[in-house]
């Protein structure tokens, strides 16, 4: 696997990101409504390399490949936030393995889902809603804050 991200370096717009990691526990899988209205199956599983620890969400059967002490490969993998907090995910153009290179140091200090992140931030950065701000154009309040 080729330019490995390291967890410290994941941001709420990390897209198309390689990341290894060992597996510090597996919680239990929980069933959630989609915002399509299905019905799916996430487990909540923490991973760590040398420079940080970050929650992984793994979907369906997906689950069955963490095993706690286990190094896990995700490739092209991208960051979501949940209810402001970063979750890394495999997504259906990603894929997930048992890693052949061990992770065999893990800094548990660093944590990159513990900070809070504004849940309107996109993938190409934070929002700007000109919408209740009057308009596309320049405001007022633009041309006073400069």
């Amino acid at each position: 696997m080729e330019d490995i991200t390291k967890i410290k370096d994941l941001t709420p717009s990390s897209r198309r990101v390689n990341v290894v990691g060992k597996v510090l526990s597996v919680g239990e899988p929980k069933t959630i409504q989609t915002k399509f209205g299905d019905q799916r199956s996430v487990t909540e599983v923490t991973i760590g390399d040398d420079t940080g620890k970050v929650i992984l969400s793994l979907w369906g059967d997906q689950a069955s490949q963490a095993r706690t002490g286990e190094t896990l490969a995700i490739g092209n993998g991208y960051v979501s936030l949940v209810r402001g907090h970063i979750r890394l995910n495999v997504g259906k153009y990603g894929s997930l393995s048992v890693s052949d290179e061990e992770v065999t140091e893990v800094n548990e200090d660093f944590d990159a889902s513990e900070k809070e992140y504004e849940n309107n931030f996109h993938r190409s950065g934070p929002r700007r809603d000109n919408f209740r701000r009057g308009g596309y154009g320049r405001s007022n309040r633009d041309e006073e804050e400069e």
